[in-house]
């Protein structure tokens, strides 16, 4: 039995169990107006990030009114019911340039937030995130490894295009995802050995997190004092988070990653719910905790550091997304996972268009606005946190 029937057969003794027990009337009317409340926060963020996405597509050096952009897509669809833009140089404008920056930020947004939900449940900490643990510096570390290594292993090779639905896409690419994953894999290593026999405090949760983004750190500066002047500002722009990366191309490899990532960590839902009464009750609930844990933070390193590859060290979205959806719709993953992935591509796509616009013609890197509000964020949280966890 694989991972998602378990999760179901868990999930249906505990229905059958709720509908054994002498429930009142106002039990089940409080159970089924707080999931109502929870469907409705998600349908409104589907909605709020349509919206949202559509404008900051004509956001930027050339601005493109919000109703420009809906002829655009309108006459794309039906040519024959619907005008074109007034303005010929929109369409390119969209359709080159923002739309996979905006995919890619989505995409970005929703891999971030789910990586950082599933580890919050997993280590039961309510601080750590891909950031916050050093994913995030150890898979933009591999992507910099590639960048300066990749034409010396590979040659030509490594500028050779592959046609795929009409998109190329270089070798490179491929391989900074790749060797970016490998490195987010090392970090993961590093917090198994931490995690794997008991759950350690907050505080050494987060001191290793600020050691392994040091570790890597190290090397990161090691590779900009080798590199030459080209891979040099290749590796400052990746450290600065942004989304010069983004691409048709980048578009087409990140799609099925983040899909399926988000997928697999949805299907674990139950199980990490289960988790949050802690490890002995999962257990006698049937959970291999040691293989969950496994699973989830390499599922979080794979999507963490596909994204990285392409834009870059991101923080603070997989912290702050899940926490701000735990305060509304509560804890369950069930629909806190979707919840944060939209809400986590809302917050960067947002950010992102803010980047464009504050220096315009030049675009900020958007991760200095993340630093800007994310580090607010946590200092907040840690004010406000009152236990709840094991410190």
């Amino acid at each position: 039995m694989n991972g998602s029937s378990k999760s179901s057969s868990r999930l249906a003794n505990l229905t059958n169990l709720l509908k054994g027990a002498n429930c009142d009337d106002s039990t089940k009317g409080k159970f089924e107006s707080s999931k109502r409340k929870k469907v409705i926060f998600i349908l409104l963020l589907v909605v709020l990030l349509a919206v949202v996405a559509i404008f900051v597509l004509g956001v930027g050096a050339v601005y493109v009114p919000f109703s420009e952009t809906l002829k655009i897509f309108g006459h794309s669809l039906f040519p024959n019911y619907i005008d074109g833009p007034s303005v010929n140089y929109y369409t390119p404008i969209i359709y080159t340039y923002r739309a996979p920056r905006v995919i890619v930020g989505i995409l970005a947004g929703v891999s971030l937030a789910v990586a950082g939900a599933a580890m919050q449940s997993i280590l039961r900490n309510p601080l750590v995130c891909p950031f916050t643990l050093g994913l995030s510096s150890a898979a933009s570390c591999g992507a910099a490894v590639a960048i300066v290594l990749g034409p010396t292993i590979f040659g030509s090779v490594y500028y050779t295009y592959i046609n795929l639905w009409g998109t190329s896409i270089t070798i490179g690419w491929i391989f900074m995802v790749i060797v970016a994953f490998a490195f987010g894999l090392i970090s993961v290593a590093i917090l198994l050995s931490l995690t794997s026999k008991r759950m350690v405090g907050q505080s050494t949760l987060i001191l290793t997190g600020v050691v392994i983004g040091y570790l890597f750190s190290a090397l990161l500066s090691y590779l900009k004092y080798a590199s030459d002047e080209t891979a040099l500002k290749d590796i400052t722009l990746w450290l600065l988070g942004g989304m010069w990366g983004a691409s048709w191309s980048a578009v087409i490899i990140l799609i099925p990653i983040v899909i399926v990532g988000v997928l697999f960590l949805e299907s674990y839902a139950v199980d990490l719910n289960t988790l949050s009464s802690g490890d002995d009750v999962a257990k006698n609930l049937g959970v291999n905790v040691k293989k969950l844990r496994t699973k989830i933070l390499i599922i979080s390193a794979l999507v963490t550091s596909a994204c990285m590859a392409f834009t870059g060290i991101i923080g603070f979205i997989g912290l702050m997304a899940p926490h701000i959806c735990r305060m509304i719709i509560g804890n369950d993953n069930r629909y806190l996972i979707p919840a944060s992935a939209l809400l986590g591509a809302l917050i960067l796509i947002s950010s992102d268009a803010i980047a464009r616009v504050i220096l315009a013609p030049n675009d900020l890197p958007v991760g200095i606005i993340m630093y800007a509000i994310g580090g607010v964020f946590f200092l907040l949280l840690v004010k406000k946190m009152s236990g709840g966890y094991e410190s």
